[in-house]
């Protein structure tokens, strides 16, 4: 019988690298029809994962997170673009940054789609189906975190081109300042919070958000 918490490890690493490449790959696919080919001219418009992986963010990290049996969640090496090249720069940062997570949901919806197709057809047994369903599970709400995570307003996240959108000028470089703190105040939310505060606010965040979608897509409810 295979261990489910090895199974669990092995499927949640190779989706995060799956579904963090696809994130990557749409951010410059985004960027290159809002006219900038940088991404397009240094390779990495490819799903081949050796363009995209960064050996601490979309292995090791994922891999101690599943073995911690928390949330899963990764970082791949950035799509490199040239906002300068981009029509009309406002605009197009945030939808090269909105592509990424984007994605991610894409993919959730698509999981969702093909698991209850399968639901329906499973006898309720530890058959080859069951795995499969497993498979698709971990798929689906591991892009809804990917999404959500990635939907934090924190430099250099997705979520940061929100804020760009509203505070400009002398305020927008000091918010992006923050970049440098981004994993420190990130470690803090996932470790000092729980241990010191008693309160997991990324847990309680990523629940509200990627669990209840993930709920919803394979119908469990919210």
């Amino acid at each position: 019988m295979i261990s489910s918490r090895l199974f669990y490890i092995v499927v949640s690493i190779a989706v995060v690298i799956f579904s963090s490449v696809v994130h990557e790959v749409s951010h410059g696919l985004a960027a290159l029809k809002c006219g900038d080919p940088t991404a397009k001219n240094a390779g990495r418009l490819t799903l081949n994962p050796a363009a995209h992986l960064d050996l601490f963010g979309s292995i090791i990290l994922p891999f101690l997170m599943a073995y911690m049996g928390g949330p899963v969640f990764a970082y791949a090496k950035p799509v490199p673009y040239n906002p300068y090249n981009l029509r009309n720069r406002s605009r197009d940062e945030f939808l090269v940054a909105m592509a990424g997570p984007a994605s991610n949901i894409v993919q959730a919806v698509i999981g969702a789609i093909v698991f209850n197709l399968l639901f329906n057809t499973w006898s309720g047994t530890y058959d080859t189906i069951y795995w499969v369903l497993q498979v698709l599970y971990t798929y689906v709400y591991i892009n809804c975190i990917l999404a959500f995570f990635n939907l934090i307003p924190l430099p250099p996240l997705d979520g940061s081109k929100v804020v760009s959108l509203f505070v400009k000028g002398h305020a927008l470089d000091r918010y992006y300042e923050l970049q440098r703190y981004s994993m420190l105040i990130l470690l803090a939310l996932l470790y000092v919070g729980p241990m010191v505060l008693g309160v997991d606010f990324l847990g309680v965040y990523l629940d509200a958000t990627a669990g209840n979608m993930t709920n919803v897509l394979l119908g469990f409810g919210a």
